[in-house]
């Protein structure tokens, strides 16, 4: 066994500059969500996986359901390698879609430009960096030779940003896929086995628009969505009294990420939507918190003559929580990783939500793990000049082979 390990290694350093390569090319191809238009980039790493003789399954997501759900194109990647009768379905879960560069970039945000010791790109980081950890973990088991039980899947989905429910979700509900383990994109060293459920809310505050000259003739739509604000903004100090008991998530949190409103300098607002984001702890009831929220808004601005509200859920995520079989693969990648990055990866929660819930809603143990820094701020994740040192890509898909030899060697 210990020489089959030294193979495996030796043939991810041997492989490594080949590796750097697909994720500068994954990296290249934009997949800003919003607008979501991701289906090129499946398509593009469906035929580098080919190259190798692999078949990747393309799941495209009915375009009516894609665009009803504000995004514009979703094929779904399935890789199947089917080894021998025994074993378990092992499935690696990485998404495509990012959220917009932004401003403020250094190196271009779609060049993967390696500098320095470290690849730079939007994605980089999180998680198209485990396109390459995931497909490159499986290369080394494969080129190893030994007989292998159960199968491998590698899931390759594109509406994280969004929620997942199109990407996982959707594979897991159309009986596409129902793996024993998983593991999902990490973000940093640790092992994610427990994160946050998440709430998101659009608000709309309809009033009647009006000239600014003569203001009495309106309803002011923005002093209600202001009533509002305060309101949420309000609960902070008492969300900050809830505590979890898993390490590595704190409390509760509530923000307005996303005001639209009015339609000139000189008109009173005839109509302001907000999209709110609530972040719920492992310990929460997501459909009491909706409850209590809605509640919340609707006596911000109960008898504002006028005024008329609207609230349309956007997201009702739940929490990830650990489950009969996670200990196995926490076990795995914490021995394998506190021999390759020197220290064992801690396994924590993350106030983050992922993709891995919607397999841990079906009762599949997941845990999220990939290439990533100690802290995830190190990376500048989703922020201007997203990066990865490209010794962390190496010791990460060096952990995930030796993770998957242990579950799938004969």
């Amino acid at each position: 066994m210990e020489q089959n390990k030294e193979r495996l290694l030796a043939w991810i350093d041997a492989h490594f500059d080949e590796e750097v390569a697909f994720l500068q090319d994954v990296i290249r191809v934009p997949t800003d969500t919003p607008p979501g238009n991701n289906a090129p980039h499946a398509e593009g790493v469906a035929r580098m996986v080919e190259a190798w003789g692999w078949t990747a399954e393309r799941h495209a997501v009915p375009a009516r359901q894609v665009h009803d759900y504000g995004m514009e194109s979703i094929t779904n990647l399935i890789v199947r390698r089917p080894y021998g009768d025994g074993g378990p379905t092992v499935a690696l879960n990485a998404h495509g879609d990012v959220v917009p560069p932004g401003e403020g970039w250094s190196k271009p945000p779609y060049g993967g430009v390696v500098e320095d010791g470290y690849i730079y790109g939007r994605a980089a980081a999180v998680s198209k960096s485990d396109f390459a950890t995931y497909i490159f973990a499986a290369r080394a088991l494969e080129a190893l030779g030994v007989p292998l039980k159960g199968a491998l899947e590698l899931h390759f989905t594109y509406d994280e940003e969004f929620g997942g429910l199109l990407g996982p979700g959707w594979l897991l509900e159309q009986g596409l896929t129902k793996p024993d383990f998983v593991i999902a994109a990490g973000f940093a060293y640790d092992i994610v086995t427990a994160h946050n459920a998440c709430l998101q809310l659009e608000i709309t505050v309809h009033g009647k628009a009006g000239h600014g000259a003569m203001p009495e003739t309106a309803v002011d739509a923005l002093q209600a969505a202001t009533k509002i604000l305060n309101a949420i903004y309000g609960q902070l100090p008492e969300l900050k009294k809830i505590r979890s008991q898993v390490p590595g998530i704190d409390s509760p949190t509530m923000l307005v990420g996303r005001i639209d409103g009015g339609t000139n300098t000189n008109v009173v607002p005839g109509k302001v939507v907000m999209k709110m984001d609530r972040r719920m702890i492992p310990e929460e009831d997501p459909v009491a918190v909706e409850a209590q929220v809605r509640a919340l808004v609707e006596d911000a601005v109960r008898g504002l003559p006028g005024i008329r509200l609207e609230i349309r859920r956007l997201l009702l995520s739940q929490a990830l929580r650990p489950l009969p079989g996670s200990e196995q693969l926490v076990a795995s990648l914490q021995r394998h990783g506190a021999a390759i990055l020197g220290e064992a990866p801690q396994a924590k929660g993350t106030p983050l939500y992922a993709d891995a819930r919607l397999y841990g809603e079906r009762g599949i143990p997941a845990v999220l793990y990939g290439a990533g820094p100690r802290t995830v701020p190190e990376s500048n994740a989703k922020k201007a000049d997203e990066r990865l040192a490209l010794d962390d890509l190496r010791k990460a898909t060096k952990v995930v082979a030796l993770t998957l030899l242990d579950f799938l060697a004969a």
